[in-house]
C-alpha cells in the first residue's frame, strides 16, 4: 500500500544506505504508516560487501531509518534479489507471522572506477569451472543468446534495435530514469555536433563509433547501464489495506523456477524454461491468464531479453517477441505494453533495486499515477526478474483490488 523510488543513475554524493533509506522513506511516507512498527524489513541487494565495503546492510538500514527492533533480512538472489525480497516479504504476511512488511532493493556501483569490476563480479554467477574460468561474461551470454536467436528464428538485428528505441522512449518520460532521451534526439544532437550524418535512426544505431559492438551482435544501445538506485514496497494484509490508502495494490501470484546453472546444459538455448515454469506459477496462484495482462516490467537487462521473455510469459508464439515489438505491439498503447517505465535499458539496472522498481512502476499504472507513460485502463501487470542468467527467475502478478 505504498511504494517509494528513488531516481536512477550515477550519483557520487551518495552512497547505498542512503539510497535505500530514501526509497524507504518514500514508501513508509506513501503508505501513511510512519507512526506504525514494522515486523520485518527484506533487504535485497546483490553485492553491497564486495561494491560498497558493507556486509550488514539490512540490520544497518533498519537502525538507519529509525525502525528498531523490526527484524532485518538481507536477501540475496543476484540481478533478483529484489524480486527475492518481495517474496520473502510476501511469504511473511501470507503466513500470518508478520504484519507490516517494508522491501527494498538497491545497488550503488557506478563509484567503482575499475575497469570490468562490476562485469566480472556479476560474472561470478555463472558456472565457476565450464564458464567463468573460460572468460564467459553474461553480455558474452547476451550476444550468444542473440545470434542464436536471429539465426533460429530468421529474425532481424534492427527488430532488436526497436526495443531499445522503444525503451527509450519510454524513459524520456519517466522521471526517475537513468536515461531519458530518446534515440532520436541523440541521433540530432550528434548531427548538430558534427559528428555525422545518418538518415534514419537504425543507420544512426549501426555506426562502429556511435554505437559499438559489447558482444557480437550486441552494441551499446542493446545493453543496460551501470545504475545506482533503489525502491521500496510496504505491504500488509489485504484485508487491513484499505485502512491505510485508497487505492492498495494485491500481490495475487508468484512464482519462482531455476534452470541449468550452464548455459549450454539447456534443452533449448532460445526457450527461458524457468521463466515458463515460474510465470505459470504466478498465473495459476492468480487465477489469471496472459491475456488477462495489461502491462508487463520485462528483465532487458539485454534486449534480446524482452524480445524472448515476452513469449516465453506467454504473450506471443515462439520466435514472434521481437517482430511483435518492431510491430509496435509492445509500445504504450499497443497490445501489451512492456516496460513503460523504460525498462532496465533506460531506467537503469542498480541490481538488486530491479525486481523492486518493476513493481512500483505497476503499482503506479494500475493506481493510475503514471503520467506521461500512463497505460490506460491498466488493471493487471506481470513482473519477470531475472536472476543470473536466466537459472534463476521470479515473476509477480499484481492486480488493483476491486
Amino acid at each position: 500500500m505504498g511504494v517509494g523510488h528513488t531516481k536512477f543513475g550515477k550519483f557520487q554524493d551518495k552512497g547505498l544506505l542512503d539510497l535505500l533509506s530514501d526509497a524507504s522513506l518514500k514508501a513508509i511516507e506513501d503508505s501513511t504508516t510512519s507512526d506504525k512498527d514494522f515486523d520485518s524489513v527484506y533487504v535485497g541487494a546483490m553485492s553491497p560487501a564486495a561494491f560498497n565495503n558493507i556486509s550488514g546492510i539490512a540490520s544497518a538500514l533498519v537502525d538507519r531509518i529509525s525502525l528498531l527492533p523490526a527484524a532485518a533480512d538481507h536477501i540475496k538472489n543476484g540481478p533478483a534479489s529484489g524480486g527475492s525480497a518481495i517474496k520473502a516479504g510476501f511469504q511473511a504476511i501470507a503466513s500470518g507471522m508478520e504484519d507490516l512488511v517494508l522491501v527494498v532493493g538497491g545497488e550503488k556501483m557506478t563509484h567503482i572506477t575499475t575497469p570490468g569490476y562490476v562485469t566480472s563480479n556479476v560474472a561470478t554467477l555463472t558456472h565457476h569451472e565450464a564458464e567463468r574460468q573460460q572468460g564467459v561474461s553474461l553480455p558474452s551470454l547476451g550476444g550468444l543468446l542473440t545470434r542464436a536467436y536471429l539465426e533460429k528464428y530468421d529474425a532481424k538485428l534492427e527488430w532488436i534495435s526497436d526495443i531499445a528505441i522503444k525503451n527509450h522512449k519510454n524513459g524520456a518520460l519517466n522521471p526517475n530514469a537513468h536515461f531519458q532521451r530518446t534515440i532520436e534526439s541523440i541521433m540530432e544532437s550528434a548531427i548538430k555536433k558534427g559528428k555525422g550524418t545518418w538518415e534514419d535512426v537504425h543507420e544512426f544505431l549501426n555506426d562502429d563509433k556511435i554505437n559499438p559492438i559489447i558482444a557480437d551482435p550486441l552494441r551499446l544501445f542493446h545493453v543496460c547501464p551501470i545504475s545506482d538506485g533503489a525502491a521500496a514496497l510496504v505491504l500488509c494484509n489485504a484485508e487491513k489495506a484499505k485502512e491505510y490508502c485508497d487505492t492498495p495494490i494485491l500481490i495475487s501470484g508468484i512464482g519462482q523456477a531455476t534452470d541449468t546453472q550452464i548455459v549450454f546444459e539447456r534443452e533449448e538455448l532460445t526457450v527461458l524454461k524457468a521463466l515458463r515454469l515460474c510465470s505459470d506459477s504466478a498465473y495459476k496462484m492468480a487465477h489469471k491468464t496472459p491475456k488477462d495482462i495489461d502491462v508487463a516490467e520485462l528483465h532487458d537487462a539485454f534486449e534480446i531479453l524482452e524480445a524472448i521473455q515476452s513469449e516465453d510469459i506467454g504473450f506471443f508464439d515462439k520466435g514472434k517477441g521481437a517482430k511483435a515489438a518492431h510491430e509496435g505491439q509492445t509500445e504504450i498503447g499497443g497490445k501489451i505494453p512492456i516496460n513503460p517505465s523504460g525498462g532496465l535499458k533506460a531506467r537503469g539496472h542498480p541490481l538488486g533495486a530491479t525486481g523492486v522498481a518493476q513493481v512500483v512502476e505497476l503499482v503506479w499504472q494500475l493506481r493510475g499515477e503514471a503520467s506521461k507513460r500512463q497505460v490506460d485502463g491498466a488493471k493487471t501487470g506481470i513482473t519477470c526478474n531475472f536472476g543470473g542468467f536466466g537459472n534463476n527467475i521470479i515473476s509477480i502478478l499484481v492486480e488493483r483490488i476491486k
